[in-house]
């Protein structure tokens, strides 16, 4: 690194290079999110669905506005902050994809009277009951959909449980809105390879599309049939019966995706720089200033083929080093070393040398931070600066 192109007191809106930024820092490599972006969306393209993307881990309208297919949305949200951000930057068309709960209803209602087209979730008689009354106090219908459980992963309806899928559709119609169907293969992070994705992602199609052919059967409206998992997605044969698909990491990728094989390192447009603040050498470690504040705690690919550690660290350029990861991670600490069993050598890195740590989980680390440091390539040069969010 040039001392002298770095300076502290440099505003992170303002720094031109990698090299002015305070670390540790988000960047984004924006040709890559350009390129998993178009990936998915021909792929989706050619199967015949649209794309409702989740905005859960870019949290940014400036991300939003280039993942969306239009700027009015669909999206797909996770918090209802997330909901009334986007819904000022004129997002209209959401889905809160988490289980409704039945005190933030009259925050929904709210940004349904804003012209919002905000969507819960729901997968109780209870919910259902709780979104219409809530409808009629509020002189509307809000919408629902019902979540199915495809492969026991976390919530939803078994789809053979008949009478309680007919029981929270016809609750719904009584004040409310029944607006479809829409589950998600939570198991498909488990990885296995490309056929038993293949499997995950026929299970995700054929739960939901009988439990609409059965709420339809009944007499009920189910107009959207809606799945949704990046590594599904990527996978689907078949999407005959589904209206949309959901999905969010894949605009960025990360280790765990790579881990299970839906893309390759070099595709993960995330990254965390830091600063070399130190060595043990006689432990082989190289120590910098991005703990697990920056980097966040997950550990996801510790029961994958590959453990990561807490990042696989690359140079300023983005160029992976071989098998040296960040083995453990204090708060503002990052020890970096090569990978248990690799003949691998620690790279020759000076106090004040720059890195970048591809996260194992993009979500997680994103939320650690701020704002995206836009990048294009191996380019030092920031080209953007666009704020992210938090919180609920």
């Amino acid at each position: 690194m040039d001392s002298a192109t770095f300076d502290p007191t440099t505003p992170l809106a303002t720094a031109t290079t990698l090299e002015a930024l305070e670390t540790p820092c988000l960047v984004l490599d924006a040709d890559r999110m350009d390129r998993n972006i178009t990936r998915l969306r021909s792929r989706l393209d050619g199967l015949g669905v649209s794309l409702r993307p989740h905005l859960k881990t870019a949290k940014s309208i400036d991300v939003a506005r280039r993942v969306m297919s239009a700027s009015e949305g669909p999206a797909t949200v996770s918090t209802l902050k997330e909901a009334e951000k986007f819904a000022a930057d004129g997002v209209r068309d959401m889905i809160y994809a988490v289980g409704i709960a039945p005190a933030k209803l009259a925050r929904v209602a709210e940004l349904r009277a804003m012209d919002v087209d905000l969507v819960v979730i729901l997968d109780t008689v209870e919910q259902a009951k709780a979104v219409a009354k809530a409808s009629t106090d509020a002189g509307i219908r809000i919408p629902a959909m019902i979540e199915i459980d495809c492969d026991g992963h976390r919530s939803g309806v078994v789809p053979a449980n008949y009478a309680q899928l007919l029981e929270i559709g016809q609750a719904l119609t009584e004040g409310a809105e029944l607006r479809g169907v829409m589950t998600h293969a939570g198991d498909s992070y488990k990885g296995g390879g490309a056929e038993a994705q293949h499997r995950y992602a026929e299970a995700e199609r054929s739960a939901v599309v009988e439990a609409a052919q059965l709420l339809r059967s009944a007499g009920l409206p189910c107009p959207v049939v809606s799945v949704g998992s990046t590594p599904t997605a990527h996978h689907a044969k078949d999407l005959t019966g589904v209206t949309e698909v959901r999905a969010g990491v894949f605009v960025f990728f990360d280790l765990v995706m790579a881990g299970i094989g839906v893309c390759q390192v070099d595709d993960i447009a995330l990254s965390v720089l830091a600063t070399v603040i130190g060595h043990q050498r006689e432990k082989g470690w190289i120590i910098t200033d991005a703990g697990w504040m920056s980097l966040s705690r997950d550990r996801g690919t510790s029961k994958q083929a590959v453990d990561q550690g807490y990042g696989l660290v690359c140079d300023i350029q983005g160029n992976t080093y071989r098998d040296i990861i960040v083995a453990d991670a204090n708060q503002e600490h990052g020890i970096i070393a090569v990978r248990p069993g690799s003949d691998a050598r620690l790279p020759d890195l000076r106090v004040g040398d720059r890195v970048r740590v591809l996260p194992n989980h993009a979500c997680a680390t994103a939320a650690q931070h701020e704002a995206y440091h836009v990048v294009r390539g191996q380019s030092h040069a920031i080209e953007a600066c666009w704020p992210r969010f938090g919180g609920w």
